[in-house]
This record gives structure tokens, sequence and C-alpha cells, in this order.
């Protein structure tokens, strides 16, 4: 097969990729070997291929890669969310394009159109990772609203309420009024904001005339003006010496005219604002706290969009925001605004569209977590049976669970798994009959709707008798999406419908999680929960945090800001190869990556280097010969070294170190194998190489094709099936991993000594101008008593007539050192003598002057004291440095001058 003269990423990866899905190489079905299991953060159905993606999955196909060359039998299970706000959010805009609202549709009409929608760009996503080189089982790809996943889900819930752990409440929930749904506590993010702080006149009610006032009033403050139209008291504080002369009286909403009671709590903050708080029951939980305790009336003054409705007056209709600006004007010119200061809060978002999220008592399905916590609390942090990479987050879970709200899992969306709650009402009225009152507002938790009909008249007889028979209404609501994806690791193996299957005996628990911190409540958290409650096992053992993507200037990548690279470019210019090199340098577990294309630049060219050193091998002619002795050692040398990289890396993987286990081998093919043994073997120009060197060249290169494959998966199968003809069960990408063997670490520091005689060998060359053509003798002062057995590799690299151990200073030559090892190369005739001692006297001068002012640092107590530990440590190494360039220098020039 002819070796092309450069590699080509864009002709080489879709034909390996080809290759491995032909021969099912990522397919997995339970067999006698060990498992390893990795389930995919399912992506958005629609989305599309970012940054963050590209290194989530990057580090998933690593692990699942390394792991099938190891012997495991390696499952990693992809598939998509189904992503109910932002799906829905994209539908309902797309048929507002078409001119249709969702308002008018039914649900199945609404349903069709979304399932249309996702037909259309779903899975896009899962083809991009293809071209990233993932390795999943696209068999076993799953989608949240698959019919088994989605009766998964029902199945849970009814299992639940049942339980006693899902109840119907009356309580304050957050509202998304863009996506007109709640959130749970989790979706909502708090971002500080500058707003405005208004006090507003709050006129006190002549105690002569109920509706009339007086010239007194109390200041508020607000953040909210629009909210007054909800009002329906204000609040201080009774140990609040400035107003105990108002308590029991009444005040006047301003604009609104409504007559509320002054009342007191010791829940408000007599320091804050004037210490009078203004409470709106339907707008702010805190208030609506105290509602439910002074048993005040709630007023809704926004409707589901967060305009004023009724209550709004003459606002109504109008957007909250705008409102707040307009009323702002009313109320200074009827004189009913005081002043407006400038403040800082923080405002609650929604994390899916963005929008600042209203509070607002609902009808909602709420799922108690007090219990489920429990395992799930002990698994990571007391008995350790999940560990947490970096360890650190287990502090952010911590808090979390152990301050954790029951979780809101109803939605007002219909693309979703409907909520399986079916409501009782009564016949149409011309069929004739009575139906029972109290039964009005009562419901079942079912499966399905056939189901909710025997339940309905098992719980409730009298329904048998009513005459014309009665109707069940299914709850309109869909469940929260993570509802669904807190069971993934178990129902994508069936582990829900059907436990005692043998894919969920065999592939649960999973083995690693790869997400990123930001979904450690949404998702890891509510994953354990529901490991430890339908399985009674962990779902997974590790979990590795990946970091954020963020651009040269820390911002972190988004749309929004522009900052974020087109993913599949990136992988048309550098190769996807490259790209997941560019993106592991630098991506140490749970801290965030500093983008730059540089990175991926750097990852293309150590492909390049590769294909180079792969060309450079092949190239050689081979002959019967024996190997010479620097042939034997340099390879010794460099299996040990590849032993002690082996040994590192599984300890970094271990550890999950993935971007240290990746540099330990970028380093050991591109300097230890490419700059150093290939120079060390390769023979003169024109000579052949003998057979049994190659042979072990090839041998090597094929391991080193092993360690770097989970990391660069196309070229190094590339050039795995270019070394030899192989049928497809010899593929690299199921080939056998090395094997772990003992090192010899004294070889490996012999040859670190020999390298820094090369380089003082080289140094001397290039700044004598020395030209490495021609040989020159090099006499060693071994005060060391260093060992000989890379001479034969210090001769041939230093292109050396003699290597010769002498007892005592060679005069008249130029000297470096190693150690307290002194090598002596005399000067060639062509070289002035006097030229070298002016020159050596010049660097002496200056490196003596440098030396003088890092001292004068390190003198100072104050540096010493308050500079960084690395700043002062990396002082200390340059008056190291410059102390032995002294010596040497100051060596050179006694021999020079004899």
């Amino acid at each position: 097969m002819e070796i092309p003269s450069k590699y080509l990423p864009t002709s080489v990866e879709s034909k390996w990729y080809e290759y491995w899905m032909k021969y099912n190489f990522f397919h997995s079905t339970p067999d006698e070997r060990t498992p390893y299991t990795i389930v995919i953060p399912p992506p958005n159905v629609t989305g599309i291929l970012h940054m963050g993606h590209m290194l989530n999955n990057t580090i998933q196909d690593v692990l699942i890669r390394r792991a099938r060359l190891k012997g495991f039998n390696a499952c990693w299970v992809p598939g998509t969310d189904h992503a109910s706000i932002a799906t829905e959010a994209k539908v309902v805009a797309k048929l507002k394009e078409q001119g249709i609202d969702k308002a008018d549709l039914s649900r199945e009409e609404f349903l069709k159109h979304a399932w249309d929608w996702t037909h259309q760009y779903g899975g896009v996503i899962l083809e991009q990772l293809k071209k990233l080189g993932c390795s999943c089982d696209w068999d076993r790809t799953k989608f949240t609203l698959d019919e088994d996943m989605y009766a998964s889900v029902i199945k849970v819930f009814v299992d639940l309420y049942n339980k006693g752990y899902i109840y119907r409440g009356y309580r304050m929930v957050n509202w998304d009024p863009q996506a007109k749904t709640t959130l749970s506590d989790e979706e909502v993010i708090y971002k500080e904001q500058n707003g405005k702080l208004f006090y507003l006149k709050y006129y006190i009610v002549d105690e002569n005339a109920s509706t009339s006032q007086n010239g007194d009033f109390l200041m508020v403050a607000t953040t909210r003006p629009e909210t007054i139209f909800g009002d329906v008291a204000v609040c201080i504080n009774p140990n609040d010496e400035r107003y105990k002369h108002l308590k029991g009286k009444k005040v006047i909403v301003p604009i609104v005219n409504r007559v509320v009671p002054i009342i007191e709590d010791e829940y408000v903050d007599i320091e804050f604002g004037t210490g009078a708080l203004k409470i709106t029951p339907a707008h702010d939980k805190n208030d609506y706290e105290i509602g439910e305790k002074h048993k005040l009336e709630i007023i809704d003054a926004f409707t589901d969009e967060g305009k004023l409705n009724a209550y709004g007056l003459h606002y109504e209709g109008k957007d909250r925001f705008a409102v707040r600006k307009e009323i702002a004007k009313e109320l200074e010119e009827k004189n009913l605004l005081e002043k407006v200061e400038n403040y800082l809060n923080k405002v609650g978002t929604s994390e899916r569209t963005g929008a600042v999220i209203e509070q607002r008592p609902l009808d909602q399905w709420f799922l108690k977590m007090e219990e489920l916590v429990k395992p799930a609390i002990s698994s990571v942090l007391e008995n350790e049976e999940i560990h947490f990479f970096p360890k650190r987050y287990e502090n952010t879970y911590r808090h979390w669970m152990e301050n954790i709200r029951d979780w809101n899992i109803s939605r007002q969306l219909w693309w979703g798994q409907q909520i399986p709650a079916y409501y009782i009402s009564s016949p149409n009225p011309s069929e004739g009959g009575e139906f029972p009152k109290e039964l009005e507002r009562q419901f079942v938790v079912a499966e399905n709707e056939e189901e909710a009909r025997k339940l309905a008249i098992e719980k409730f007889p009298i329904l048998a008798e009513v005459k014309g028979g009665f109707y069940l209404r299914q709850d309109e609501d869909a469940l929260d999406t993570w509802f669904s994806s807190w069971l993934w690791p178990m129902s994508v193996f069936g582990g829900i419908l059907n436990p005692d299957n043998e894919e969920y005996k065999y592939y649960y628990p999973t083995n690693d999680l790869v997400t990123g911190p930001d979904i450690i409540f949404f998702w890891v958290a509510r994953m354990i929960m529901a490991g430890y409650e339908f399985k009674g096992k962990k779902p997974f053992t590790n979990v590795y945090f990946t970091g954020i993507v963020r651009d040269k200037q820390g911002r972190k990548m988004s749309k929004s800001l522009g900052n974020s690279p087109d993913a599949l470019k990136l992988i048309d210019d550098f190769g996807a190869d490259g790209v997941r090199v560019g993106l592991l340098l630098s991506s140490a577990a749970g801290n965030d990556l500093l983008f730059d294309e540089a990175l991926c630049q750097q990852g293309s060219g150590f492909a390049n280097k590769i294909w180079n050193a792969f060309r450079l091998v092949k190239g050689w002619e081979i002959s019967e010969a024996n190997q010479s002795e620097n042939k034997r050692i340099a390879i010794e040398w460099y299996r040990n070294k590849f032993q002690k990289v082996l040994a590192e890396t599984e300890d970094d993987f271990a550890k999950y170190r993935i971007s240290d286990a990746l540099m330990k081998i970028y380093k050991l093919v591109w300097d230890d194998f490419c700059s150093w043994l290939l120079e060390m073997v390769k023979p003169a120009y024109g000579q052949p190489i003998d057979q049994k060197t190659f042979a072990e060249i090839i041998a090597i290169f094929e391991d080193n094709l092993k360690l770097l494959h989970p990391f660069m998966p196309f070229i190094t199968e590339e050039i795995w099936q270019h070394i030899t003809e192989r049928k497809p069960q010899e593929a690299l990408v199921v080939a056998k991993y090395p094997e772990i063997t003992s090192f010899d670490e004294q070889i490996l520091a012999e040859f670190d000594t020999a390298a820094e005689v090369i380089s003082g060998i080289r140094t001397v060359r290039k700044e004598k101008n020395i030209p490495f053509k021609e040989e020159m003798p090099l006499s060693v002062l071994n005060n060391e008593q260093t060992a000989t057995t890379f001479d034969v590799i210090i001769a041939k690299l230093g292109n050396l007539s003699e290597l010769k151990y002498v007892i005592q200073k060679v005069e008249g030559a130029i000297s470096f050192r190693v150690k307290s090892n002194e090598y002596f190369i005399p000067l060639s005739g062509s070289v002035n003598v006097e030229e070298e001692i002016k020159k050596l006297e010049e660097e002496l001068k200056y490196t003596q002057g440098f030396l003088a002012s890092v001292e004068k640092k390190l003198s100072n107590e104050k540096f010493v004291s308050s500079a960084p530990e690395k700043v002062v440590e990396m002082e200390r190494k340059k008056q190291a440095d410059a102390l032995a360039k002294i010596e040497t220098i100051q060596e050179s020039l006694k021999n020079l001058r004899g």
C-alpha cells in the first residue's frame, strides 16, 4: 500500500469510521467479559455540536476506546433528550412564522407539528458526533420520548405517587413568562442587575373615615412598583419603635386606592429600605408565606405572559417592565413617589429562556425529596460508593442535598410525558343523571385511562351507579424533562419496565459519567437518587466533571457573544484528531479551558509529526546485517521509557487526569520516539537498517499507536493498517492494549545524563560554528563515575571521532559540565582563541550582572515573604542556573588560557 506524502484527515476519517461501523466494532452485547459502560449525557434532540459537546464527548470516547483496547466489553449508549421547554419554544416560533397560534391547536395537532420538527432536525448532533470519532453503540440510540422510555417515566410517576412521594399542592413556584411554564428552583439562575429602589407613599387611612386619607403616610421601598396592583397589606416589624403608633391601622395602596391592613411580622428587616414591606402574596414567595400566616387575600395581577391583567387597571395588557417605567411617572405626578435610588439586586432568570421569572402560587405536582436524598448523600459523602473528580464538587453536592426542597415536576407544556393523573368529571348533562358534587375535583393516578377508570370505581364505588357513567380528563401538564433523564442509566437498558432483563443486570450500574458541573443538581444528583430508589444501587461509580470552554478572554462561549467557533469547521480545518488533542491538552478535570485555535493547530502538528515519523521508518531499506550496539541499547532504553510512561498514565487514568496522561504520551512520542529513538537507530544516508532493529521499531511504533488511539483514533488506525495487511478482527480499534511490566530506572537515568551530554555537544557546535558533518573528539573528566552504557549513542549523535576518559582537565578546549562531570572539546584550527576568550569574558560579565540582580531580589525579605511561592522558586532557579553557567565559563576560560 503506497504511503501518501502528506496526512490528509478529510480523506482518512470518513473511510475509517465507515470501516468501524461496517464491522460493528462499537456494538456490545453481554458476554463473559467484564462490562465497561458509559451513557451519554443526552443532548437536546434538535441541538447542534458546540465546544462543550466536543470536549465532553471526546473525553467519553477516550475512556471507551481505551476500555475496548484493554479487553472490557465496552458499551457507550448514545441518545438525545426531548428538551421540553427548548423544543416547544422552537416549534411555537415556527408555527408563528406560518401564522398559526398554538392556542388554536389541539394537543394532538400541536404534537404532530412537534414530531415533524423533531424528525426534520432531530439527531443531527449525533451525526456530528460521528465526525468527531465518537465510538458509540449506535444500535442502542435512545430518545427520551421513545415508547419504552415514555412508559418508564409514567411507571415511575405512578410508583412514586403510590408511595406517597408525589403530591399535588398549591404552592409558590417559579414561572417563565416566555416559555409559559413553571420551573424548578434549580432552573432559576440569579444574576446581579442594576435596578432602582422606589420609595412609595402609602397614606394612612383616617380613623374617622374608612376610606379617606389624612396627611400621614408610610414610606415603603420596593424594586417592583408594577406589583402594587397585587398588594394586600403592608408589614412592619413589631420591634420597630418608629412604627408602634401604626399598629392596627390601615393604608391606601398608591394608584390602586385599595385599603389594606398594616400587619406585624418579625420577618421584616428593620434595616432594609424604610423597614416597611408591601405584601404581594401572588408575586413573591416570602410574601406568600407571610400571607398564609396572616390569612391574607391573594391577588395575581399578571397574565401568563408577564403582562398586567384587569387588576392592573389602565395598565392592563402592558408588559411588566414597560409598566415599571410608566408607573414611576404616574406616581411622581400624583406625589406618591418620594424618591428613587440606584440599587444592585439579584434577579431570578430562566435557565432555558433567559426571561426574568415570576413567582406565582399555582396548583402543581411535586416530588418529596427528604427521603430520596438520604442514600444519595451517604453514597457520595460517607461510604464513597460514588467518586467525584475533582473531589471539590462534593462540597457543592453536599450543600444542595442538605438544603434541598421538594421538586416541582409539572410543566405547562405539551411536548413531553403527559402527567398520568385523571380527573373525574360528570357525564354530558343531556345524558341525564346526577353526579355527586364531592367527586368533581377528585383524581386518580394510573399508567393509562383504562387502569384509571378501574381505579376510580375502586376508590369511589358510587361512580359505578352514576347514570350515564363518568368522564376522565387527563392532566394537561407534561413532566419536567429532567424527570425522564434522571432515569437514563436505567431506562436505556429497559431497567424500569423489565428490571430482570439480562442487559440491565449486565450493564448496570455503569462505570463512568462525564458531564459538566452546571448540571450536578439537575441531573447527576437526581440520577443517584433514582438509582438507589428503583434499583437499590448506584447508577455509576465515577463522575468526571469537565470544565467550561471559554474564549481567550475568559468568557463563556455562547451564540449571543459570537465567540464560539464552528465545531465542524474546526474538524475540517485541523482534522478530528487535531481538535481532540487540542481540546484535551489543556483541559484538566473541572478546570475551565481557555480555548484557542492554536491548540488545534498544535494537535494537527502532532498528527503530522507522527505521520512523518512513520514515512521515515517505512522508507528504510532492510539488510541481513547484525544489530549494532547503539541500536540495541537505544531500543532497550525506549522500552523501559515506554513502560515508565505506561505506568504513569495508568495512574493518571485511575485519577481521571486525562489531560496529564495525554501530555505524557505526547512527550513520549514526540520527544523520546521521534526526536531521540529514531535518531539513535536511523541508518546513515543511503544505508540499510538491519532486520532485527526494523522489526523492533515497528513493534514499538505499534505500541505507541495503541497508547495514542483513544486520543487520536483516525491517524492511528490509518498508520496501523499501512504497517501491514490486516484482517478486520486485527484492526487497531479492537487491538490489545500494552501490558505493564517492570522497568529499569537506572538505564533511564543514564540516558538522561547522555541526553544532556549530547545537548552540550550540539550547543558547542552551534555556538562555535562547527559543522555537524565534521567529526570531533570529546574528552571526559568522569567525576561522577557515570556508566559508559550510552557512549556509543553519544558518539553517534555528537558525531565524535573519539570519546575518551581523562584524569585531568584538557587545556586549550571549550568545556561544559553535566552534574560534576566535565566534557572537553578542543578548538579546531579555524577558531581564534583570543576571540573566544573575549566572547566568554563578555558572557561572564553579563551573567555575573544578571546573578547580582537576582540575588538582590532574593535578599529582599519583603519580596521572599510576600511573593507567590512559584515566583520565589523561579528566582532561585535563575540563581542556580547563573551560578552553574558562571562556573562553566570560568572553567572554559581557564582551559583556553592554559
